[in-house]
């Protein structure tokens, strides 16, 4: 086991390496980078401007050495004029002699966002605190639910049950968040359509909305009301895709031999399907499960942006939208770090699912 979760962080390392100098390369093209200067400095820039600029804080050297600065490995450029030192690890008014060296992610220096003029760290740190709860309660009710219905439907494979489930687990996957987002909001959100003005003249809730469409009051305090419709949003849309694995799991289970025999020895249908078929059954959807979360991370960004709702997914959009580069490169490793410790911890639950499994 220690050789294996060796050989799969070194592995996981290189990955990094190469996922985020894709996305520092591309962050950093010359239309960017031009971009950057104008917003920092002047939009009537010229071209000769633009160039200085891009000369004077760093962003001429090779992007090899520009992401090994980034990264942390490589000391940071200074640049020296009239006397004055700048650099990428001095601070304005810091003096040079007592600057770091190296200023990079290795050191927890992400950069400073150009957009909210804030430290990166803390804006992730902030907005992914944020995602979490949602997170989480996207799991509490779809994990749960998708299974629950992929158990019954596999069980009794071409029942009305089965079939009714397979079509509520079909419609929920093949509808799109910013479909079902619209959707729950003019049910359940709006004055004018939906239950709640009926609701509300019939005298059973006392606002004129049963639930909040909008998720930006959830940032100070989450409640029922303004979190269900985010939540439900995310949860509908993969509770059918991983229902859908849980049956077809669970069909390939419940006709296989030890079962048939365990049937026929008299041991009852909920203790067979407890006891003998369910753990083996699980063993493809915990993958899907796990695969959910890298998913969420980074299929917020519809949702959150419907309900305005200022995670991980809105400051993406906000990064990508106003070329901050740095903030955009943190969501990146952000993103990297999840997929890739997700994968490992799904890699070593297969053994505690199904010991037969060989890590090599």
């Amino acid at each position: 086991m220690l050789k294996f979760l060796l050989r799969r962080l070194l592995t996981m390392v290189l990955t990094a390496l190469c996922l985020t100098f894709v996305v520092f390369y591309l962050t950093n093209l010359p239309p960017n980078l031009e971009k950057l200067a104008k917003s920092e400095a002047s939009a009537r820039m010229s071209d000769e401007d633009v160039a200085k600029w891009i000369e004077n804080h760093g962003f001429a050297q090779p992007v090899l050495v520009r992401y090994g600065e980034w990264l942390g490995l490589l000391p940071g450029w200074t640049r020296t004029e009239g006397g004055v030192t700048t650099g990428r690890c001095i601070e304005s008014g810091q003096d040079a002699a007592t600057a770091p060296l190296r200023c990079g992610i290795l050191q927890g220096d992400w950069g400073q966002s150009t957009v909210f003029k804030e430290s990166v760290a803390s804006i992730i740190g902030t907005r992914l605190a944020a995602t979490g709860w949602l997170m989480l309660c996207v799991m509490l009710v779809m994990v749960p639910t998708s299974l629950l219905i992929g158990v019954l439907s596999g069980m009794r494979e071409g029942s009305r049950l089965d079939r009714g489930l397979s079509i509520f687990s079909i419609a929920s996957t093949a509808t799109p968040e910013y479909v079902s987002g619209v959707v729950l909001i003019a049910l359940f959100a709006s004055t004018t359509t939906g239950i709640s003005p009926l609701l509300h003249e019939w005298g059973w809730i006392q606002g004129k909305t049963l639930f909040m469409g909008t998720a930006t009051s959830a940032l100070d305090k989450i409640t029922f009301w303004n979190f269900t419709l985010p939540v439900m949003t995310i949860a509908l849309y993969g509770i059918g895709y991983i229902a859908r694995m849980t049956r077809a799991s669970m069909t390939e289970v419940m006709t296989a031999q030890y079962i048939r025999t365990a049937r026929l020895k008299g041991v009852g249908f909920r203790q067979v399907v407890m006891k003998h078929a369910l753990r083996n059954a699980l063993i493809a959807p915990f993958t899907v499960i796990m695969l959910q979360f890298p998913w969420l991370l980074n299929g917020v960004v519809i949702v959150e942006t419907l309900f305005n709702y200022k995670g991980f997914g809105w400051t993406l959009v906000q990064a990508a939208g106003n070329n901050d580069i740095e903030l955009l490169l943190a969501c990146s490793v952000v993103a990297v770090i999840v997929v890739l410790v997700t994968q490992l911890i799904s890699d070593i639950g297969y053994v505690f699912l199904n010991p037969r499994i060989r890590l090599a």
